[in-house]
C-alpha cells in the first residue's frame, strides 16, 4: 500500500531537474510503488450507463429557441434556469452522458465567502439550488452535504483578509467565525495548528455530488418543458449574415440531424474551444491535468469540515471516513490534443507534479503521513489567463454565448452563473455585474495586474509616498497625465444622430460648424434604465460633414453625415464599444463605429497652474487665449502646441486635454514639443 509520507520522501530523493511553472512535461511514473487505482470517490456516477445507447436518447426537434451544448454542471444549471424563467423550447445536447467530461470527477467543494460581493451572491444561489430548491421541486436529494469549511491563515495578512470576509458574510447572512489556533483545534482535532495565525470557519459550507446534482437539475428542467438529449455530439454550427452583414447563429448540426436556432450556449468545458471554432468564435482557455488523491480510512476524521489552505495551495475534502487531497498545480501538465472520445476517463497521476500538495497536506494534518492512498483522480479541467470564467455573448457572432473556463469551480459557481447566463440569453444582459466574467472584456496582457500583485496589502503599499507627492503636486501646482490609453471612438453616418439620441441621456446635438463647439458630458443607459457608461461626448463636425482643413489635422475624414467623437475611459472602452455596437445592430441604425484609440494620443493637464494666467504652463505652449472668457468650461478648440495642431478640450474644472491624430504621446517618440520630459521649460510639470 502506498503512503503519503513515503511518497513525499521517495519523490524528493529522486534526481531530476527543477520544473519551471507552466512547463509542458511528459508524464513520468513511479507507479511501481504507487497505487494504480484510478477512480472517483462517489458511490454513484453516470458512467455505468455510458455507451449503452448507440444514438440520441431522444429525437431531435427541428428547431429550438436555445440550444445548450454540454451536459456538465454549467450546461445543466443553464438549461434548468432557462426553463425556470419560462423559456421551455430549450434543448440540451450532450455528446456522451451527463457529467462525462470534467464534471464527473470534480471534488464538488462549495465555499460561500470570497472577496467579491458578486461571487458571494453567485455561490449563495448555487447553495440554495442544490440544498433546497431542487429537493422542493423534485423530491429528490442532490447529494448535498453540509459539513462546514475552514480557511487556513498561516500569516497575518491572510488572517486580515479572512476577517474582512467574515464582515462581508454578515451582510449576506452567512454565519462565519474567525477562530484562534486553539479554537481551530477544538473544531478539527487532527489539525496541526502550531504555525497558524487563525482560521475562518463557515459552518454552512459543504460538498456537492456531481451526478446527483446534474440528474436532478435536468429532471427539474424537463418537468418545465426543456428537452435533454444525450449521446448526440455536435458536428457544426451554422452562421448566417443578416442584411447589415452581422453574423448570427443559424443552426446546430449533429450526425443525427440539424436544429435551427438563433441561440447557442457553449458549456462544453475543455471542448469549448473546438466548439467555438465551429462558429468562428475564439474561446481563450487551455486544458490541463488537474488532480486529487483519495486516502484510506482515517480514524477521527468523520464529520470534519473541508479545509482550504490558500498559501499552501491545498484542500482537504471530507470523503466519509477518508479525505480527498488536492490543489492547484504550479507546474501543470497541459492537455494539448483534446480528444473528442474522452468520456468518464482519467489520466495517470504524475507524482512529481502532485507532490507539492502532499507536503502541504501532511503539514496541516500530520496523520496523513501514515495514511494509505486508495485511488488517484486526475482528469481534464479548463483554465483561463485571469482565472475567471468566460461568459456572455461572443463578440464575433451574435447569439453565440459562452459558459465555460471555470478553473475547476464549475460546480460551486454553476448555480449562480447558470442563472445569470439564462438571464443574459433571455434579456440581453445579466442581472448582476458580471463584467469580470464577460468574454468581451478579456485582456491579452496582464502585466499591470502582475505588477500590482507583488504589492497587494491591506496596509499602505510601498509606493504610497510617491502617490502622496503626485497628488499634492496636482492639487497645488500642475500635473500631466498620459491618457492615451483612453478609448477614442467616432460615430458617423446617415443615422448617427438617431443613434446618438438613442444611446445618450443628454442632448449631444450641439450647434455644429464651429471649431469651438461645446462638449457634452453624458451617460449611456441600458434597457432597464441602469447606467451603462458615462463617456465624455463631443460632436466633432456638422451634419453632412465637410471638415475644415484645421479639423482634418486632428481628426479622421468621414463620409458625409453626422459625426460624434467619444472619449471613454480605457478600462471600460471595450465594454462601451460592445454596448454601442450591439445597439447599432439591434436597432438597425445606418452608421459606423470606428476605433481610433491607437491612432490618437491624449494628454491631460490638471491643477491650478495648468492654463491661463501668469503661472499657467499651457499658456506658454499654446497659441490661444486660455482665459475663462475666451475658452470657457465645456468647450473645444483646435490650437497649436509648439507648432503641432491639436484638439484642446476644457472638460472639467481644472482639467484640459490635448489630442491629435497620428501622434503616440505614450511613446513620445514623434512629438518634439514642450510636453517632452527632456524640455527644461516645463520640467516642473513632471516633478
Amino acid at each position: 500500500m502506498a503512503f503519503l509520507g513515503s511518497a513525499v520522501r521517495r519523490v524528493a530523493s529522486a534526481v531530476r531537474p527543477p520544473l519551471s511553472p507552466l512547463c509542458r512535461t511528459s508524464t513520468r511514473s513511479y507507479s511501481s510503488e504507487h497505487t494504480k487505482e484510478k477512480s472517483v470517490p462517489y458511490e454513484k456516477t453516470l458512467k455505468q450507463d455510458a455507451g449503452a445507447a448507440s444514438g440520441p436518447t431522444k429525437p431531435l426537434p427541428r428547431s429550438a429557441d436555445v440550444v445548450v451544448i454540454g451536459g456538465g454542471s454549467l450546461g445543466c444549471q443553464t438549461v434548468y434556469h432557462l426553463a425556470k424563467m419560462g423559456m421551455t423550447n430549450v434543448v440540451l445536447l450532450e455528446r456522451d452522458r451527463l457529467t462525462a467530461g470534467t464534471t464527473w470527477h470534480t471534488a464538488g467543494l462549495l465555499w460561500q465567502l470570497r472577496p467579491s460581493d458578486v461571487e458571494v451572491e453567485l455561490l449563495g444561489h448555487t447553495r440554495n439550488v442544490v440544498s433546497r430548491d431542487l429537493e422542493e421541486e423534485t423530491g429528490l436529494h442532490t447529494g448535498w452535504i453540509q459539513n462546514g469549511g475552514l480557511f487556513i491563515a498561516s500569516n497575518k495578512q491572510r488572517l486580515d483578509e479572512y476577517k474582512r470576509l467574515m464582515s462581508l458574510g454578515k451582510v449576506y447572512g452567512i454565519e462565519s467565525h474567525v477562530l484562534s489556533p486553539a479554537e481551530t483545534k477544538d473544531v478539527y482535532p487532527l489539525m496541526n495548528v502550531d504555525d497558524l495565525y487563525g482560521t475562518l470557519y463557515v459552518p454552512t459550507d459543504g460538498t456537492m455530488d456531481p451526478a446527483g446534482t446534474c440528474t436532478t437539475l435536468t429532471r427539474a428542467a424537463s418537468a418545465r418543458g426543456a428537452t435533454v438529449i444525450e449521446n448526440c455530439p455536435v458536428t457544426g454550427i451554422q452562421v448566417r449574415a443578416d442584411d447589415l452583414g452581422v453574423k448570427r447563429v443559424k443552426a446546430v448540426e449533429t450526425a443525427h440531424g440539424t436544429i435551427e436556432t438563433p441561440c447557442v450556449v457553449n458549456c462544453a468545458g475543455v471542448w469549448a474551444t473546438k466548439l467555438g471554432k465551429m462558429a468562428g468564435v475564439n474561446v481563450p482557455l487551455v486544458a490541463m491535468h488537474h488532480a486529487y488523491v483519495v486516502t484510506e480510512r482515517i480514524e477521527g476524521i468523520q464529520n470534519m469540515p473541508n479545509v482550504r489552505d490558500h498559501d499552501a495551495s491545498v484542500y482537504l475534502r471530507l470523503q466519509g471516513d477518508a479525505l480527498s487531497v488536492g490543489g492547484y498545480e504550479p507546474n501543470p501538465i497541459f492537455w494539448d490534443d483534446v480528444s473528442d472520445k474522452f468520456a468518464f476517463s482519467l489520466f495517470d497521476l504524475d507524482w512529481d507534479v502532485f507532490m507539492t500538495h502532499i507536503e502541504g497536506a501532511i503539514n496541516r494534518v500530520p496523520v496523513l503521513e501514515q495514511t494509505g492512498i486508495k485511488s488517484t483522480v486526475c482528469g481534464p479541467e479548463s483554465f483561463t489567463a485571469d482565472h475567471k470564467p468566460l461568459m456572455g455573448e461572443a463578440p464575433e457572432v451574435r447569439g453565440f454565448f459562452l459558459g465555460c473556463g471555470f478553473n475547476s469551480a464549475g460546480m460551486m459557481l454553476g448555480g449562480g452563473c447558470g442563472r445569470e447566463l439564462a438571464h443574459w440569453v433571455i434579456h440581453g444582459r445579466p442581472e448582476r455585474d458580471m463584467y469580470g466574467y464577460d468574454i468581451r472584456y478579456k485582456n491579452e496582457n496582464y502585466k499591470y495586474n502582475e505588477l500590482l500583485g507583488k504589492e497587494y496589502t491591506f496596509d499602505f503599499p510601498p509606493h504610497h509616498d510617491v502617490i502622496k507627492a503626485e497628488c499634492l503636486s496636482c492639487r497645488h501646482g500642475v500635473a500631466v497625465f498620459d491618457m492615451s490609453y483612453f478609448g477614442k471612438f467616432y460615430l458617423t453616418g446617415p443615422d448617427a444622430k438617431k443613434a446618438a439620441d438613442w444611446l445618450f441621456t443628454a442632448d449631444v446635438n450641439k450647434k455644429p460648424g464651429r471649431s469651438d463647439a461645446p462638449l457634452c458630458y453624458t451617460c449611456m443607459l441600458n434597457k432597464r434604465g441602469g447606467a451603462e457608461a458615462d463617456p465624455d461626448g463631443e460632436q466633432t463636425g456638422a451634419r453632412f460633414l465637410q471638415p475644415s482643413p484645421v479639423l482634418l489635422l486632428c481628426f479622421p475624414l468621414f463620409a458625409p453625415g453626422d459625426a460624434y467623437y467619444l472619449a471613454i475611459g480605457g478600462g471600460v472602452a471595450e465594454h462601451n464599444w460592445n454596448h454601442i455596437r450591439t445597439v447599432l445592430q439591434d436597432q438597425g441604425f445606418r452608421c459606423q463605429l470606428t476605433d481610433h484609440s491607437e491612432d490618437m494620443g491624449m494628454i491631460s493637464i490638471q491643477g491650478p497652474k495648468r492654463g491661463g494666467g501668469r503661472e499657467g504652463i499651457l499658456q506658454e505652449v499654446l497659441d490661444t487665449d486660455l482665459s475663462n472668457e475666451a475658452f470657457p468650461f465645456s468647450s473645444h478648440k483646435v490650437v497649436k502646441a509648439a507648432g503641432h495642431q491639436v484638439s484642446a478640450d476644457f472638460i472639467k474644472s481644472g482639467e484640459f486635454t490635448l489630442e491629435r491624430m497620428g501622434v503616440t504621446y505614450k511613446a513620445r517618440a514623434h512629438l518634439k514639443s514642450p510636453f517632452d520630459p527632456e524640455n527644461k521649460r516645463v520640467k516642473g510639470i513632471y516633478a
